[in-house]
């Protein structure tokens, strides 16, 4: 059955395909989906680094505070 979802094709070196179909080798899976999963988590890592960043700019000596009951109204 065709996907809906948008496709992205690269190149990538043929060391990292050996790893790539190792690892899918080894989980029981397809090098496409390997593939996905560490691009996730790459990403996830990436979001949380920016988010770590943006926390230690806003945490200062006398930065203004909010107790969590109010943010969340």
């Amino acid at each position: 059955m065709p996907t809906t979802n948008p496709r992205i094709h690269i190149t990538l070196d043929e060391s990292i395909t050996t790893l790539l179909s190792q690892l899918a080798k080894n989980e029981h899976k397809s090098v496409a989906g390997v593939t996905k999963e560490l691009i996730l988590e790459a990403l996830a890592r990436r979001e949380d680094v920016a988010l770590s960043s943006i926390a230690e700019t806003r945490d200062k000596p006398k930065a203004k505070r909010i107790k969590h009951d109010n943010a969340w109204k």
